[in-house]
């Protein structure tokens, strides 16, 4: 993997008001998996306020879903139990549904890596089983959920989430550009604030007068919210052709920024203790390959990665080659725009879970 220090330009995004109506979706149903999760919460919020019919949520876990049941309380939002790994649970929820986001899956590293059949089972062949399902359905417009660790991946997860890509683009491409169904896949960096991620984490143990645990202060990440994301979803359901892989340009910073802009607005001296990389770590994430870059569209904030949708011909693969891709680099979080501690501070802000703990 190359290591070029040459510095990718990263759109900042100010804090935006968003539509009350996105005309595609009006009247429509949507079907989002894995909905009780971090991503699907963030889909439903920026959805349910605009003219949608339905919203289903989809997911394995009867707590969550009575949970929001509950707080929402509103009918245009149905709930379906079921996994992605049962087809039937599946062809229950698709009957009518217009548009899929696809969130379900297995993300936590460490957990793959015990049980990787587990992520396979799930990122990958339950990502068929819901592709099989929305296609037999004639569901307009799928999009696949997927993360950087996809891109040479070192752990079970990433495997597993690399290998749903390749099924996602290999459905996309047997089915043609004019098909009735549309898959295209999204991936992303660090969500901040998602499920499992670092920062609730560091906020738990500087609330509790803990140590910061840092596994390497070196270690970069992408950093962008889940507004950012449902962003590059809408664009994707409104963009993408079949295959298409989309991106969005995000910055990044070590996770030494990171302690100390936390710590700062926490107005906290809290100790960071280094405690060595995890299972199935990487030192810095690349979100496009530097083979994804040579064929990539640049849209100003996103990155777009047609198919490749060649035929399986020898000569093609074994005989000609792109000697174009020697000359190019990764986009990976160490070459991307760093943050400083400011601007993470800025950034921080624009999380509800910190902006409503700080106003207090």
């Amino acid at each position: 993997m190359t290591t070029s220090t040459t510095t990718i330009t990263t759109p900042t995004n100010p804090i935006k008001n968003y539509p009350t109506e996105i005309p595609m979706f009006n009247n429509k149903t949507l079907l989002i998996t894995g909905g009780t999760g971090s991503f699907g919460n963030a889909v439903l919020n920026r959805f349910l306020d605009t003219d949608i019919k339905e919203i289903r949520i989809f997911s394995r876990d009867e707590k969550k879903q009575d949970d929001m049941r509950h707080r929402l309380n509103n009918p245009k939002v149905k709930f379906y139990i079921g996994d992605v790994r049962d087809q039937r649970s599946l062809d229950g929820a698709m009957m009518g549904v217009d548009y899929i986001f696809h969130a379900a899956a297995l993300k936590q590293v460490p957990s793959c890596e015990f049980f990787p059949i587990q992520a396979v089972r799930t990122n990958v062949f339950g990502t068929e089983n819901m592709l099989d399902s929305a296609i037999r359905f004639g569901v307009k417009n799928v999009v696949v959920l997927s993360t950087d660790k996809a891109a040479y991946p070192i752990n079970a997860m990433g495997i597993s989430k690399a290998m749903m890509e390749k099924v996602a683009i290999a459905k996309a491409r047997s089915l043609g550009e004019h098909a009735a169904t549309t898959i295209c896949c999204t991936r992303y960096g660090n969500v901040m604030a998602s499920r499992g991620s670092v920062i609730p984490l560091w906020i738990d143990q500087i609330k509790s007068d803990k140590n910061i645990t840092i596994t390497d202060p070196n270690m970069t990440r992408f950093m962008m919210t889940l507004d950012d994301a449902v962003d590059l979803v809408i664009y994707a359901f409104q963009h993408g052709k079949n295959g298409d892989l989309f991106v969005q340009k995000a910055p990044a910073a070590t996770l030494s920024v990171l302690a100390e802009a936390l710590k700062s607005l926490y107005k906290t001296d809290t100790l960071v203790r280094v405690i060595g990389t995890r299972h199935g770590e990487k030192l810095y994430e690349t979100l496009v390959t530097r083979e994804e870059m040579a064929k990539s569209q640049d849209r100003g904030n996103y990155f777009r990665i047609p198919a490749d949708n060649r035929d399986l011909n020898y000569d093609k693969y074994f005989v000609e080659g792109q000697a174009e891709i020697a000359e190019i680099d990764d986009y990976h979080s160490h070459n991307t725009h760093q943050l400083n501690v400011e601007e993470m501070k800025a950034l921080l802000l624009k999380l509800d879970m910190v902006r409503d703990e700080l106003i207090k």
